[in-house]
């Protein structure tokens, strides 16, 4: 073998070095890739159990009997995940002076919720949001519907606390625009004390459905639907996974041709036998 052939061979070596290298990374790389989609894949199952369960729990409470609402004692120990949508019964005496109008878009159209605190025999307040109302019908006097007075049960989905900020808007009390139900909010600018951490959608006076019979405020309109979008997340990202499971071997395979491919041709031309000059 010449000089020449020798050195050639040697850059062939190299070249082949870091071929098989290259694939080394790129078979980890892509292990990596299709193990992180099917994590995500996984965890989009997971979610989907989680969410069938939680709506399955949702379902129950909300066709339940009424209970009595929660306690002053019993306010520590709320959660969402154990109490949020429970069918409550309190009673009490509204403080209708004292209502809080928050904007809001039901089936109904656009317009506010009228939340309403409510004085229970133990001196504490739970807000009601007793119902839907729209623009023309926000002033008490317009309603079509007298508020209630005196001694009155309620019935109706326990509620946490909302964020103080809707949607691109922040409630601002001073100015009375309210785009969120925030409890603790509502309650400091009502100058309202013991104050439960939760509110109480009213249920529907009359069926929704009997627009001849309603009156205003208009209950019932709690949306409980959950979007459960998690099956067709899940799908894509297993069929993300295959796909790019099935690209890296063909790729791979490609390359692995392609370098045995090489190593054939360098052992064809070690094997001619050098030329001679003259």
């Amino acid at each position: 073998m010449t000089a020449r052939q020798q050195g050639a061979a040697q850059s062939s070596q190299l070249s082949r070095k870091r071929a098989t290298g290259a694939l080394v990374a790129f078979a980890l790389l892509a292990i990596v890739a299709v193990a992180g989609l099917l994590s995500l894949g996984v965890w989009q199952v997971e979610r989907r159990a989680w969410k069938l369960d939680l709506i399955e729990r949702v379902n129950a409470r909300v066709h339940a009997p009424a209970t009595a609402a929660p306690s002053a004692d019993q306010w520590p120990r709320l959660t969402k995940a154990a109490d949020e949508y429970r069918r409550v019964r309190l009673t009490g005496t509204f403080l209708n002076d004292r209502e809080t109008l928050v904007q809001a878009v039901t089936e109904l159209g656009g317009g506010f919720w009228v939340v309403t605190p409510l004085r229970t025999a133990d001196g504490n307040v739970v807000l009601v949001n007793r119902g839907f109302v729209p623009p023309e019908q926000s002033e008490r006097a317009r309603r079509s519907g007298s508020a209630p007075t005196g001694e009155t049960t309620v019935t109706g989905l326990l509620r946490f606390s909302e964020p103080g900020n809707g949607f691109l808007r922040t409630n601002d009390p001073a100015a009375e625009r309210w785009y969120a139900r925030d409890v603790q909010a509502i309650a400091t600018a009502r100058g309202l004390q013991n104050v439960a951490p939760y509110f109480v959608d009213a249920d529907a006076a009359v069926p929704l459905g009997d627009a001849s019979q309603r009156t205003w405020p208009a209950g019932g309109l709690t949306v409980i639907t959950f979007n459960n979008n998690h099956l067709v997340y899940a799908i894509t990202w297993f069929a993300l996974a295959l796909m790019f499971a099935a690209g890296a071997v063909y790729a791979g395979r490609e390359a692995y041709r392609r370098s045995r491919a090489g190593d054939t041709q360098d052992t064809q031309d070690e094997g001619k036998p050098g030329q001679r000059t003259r």
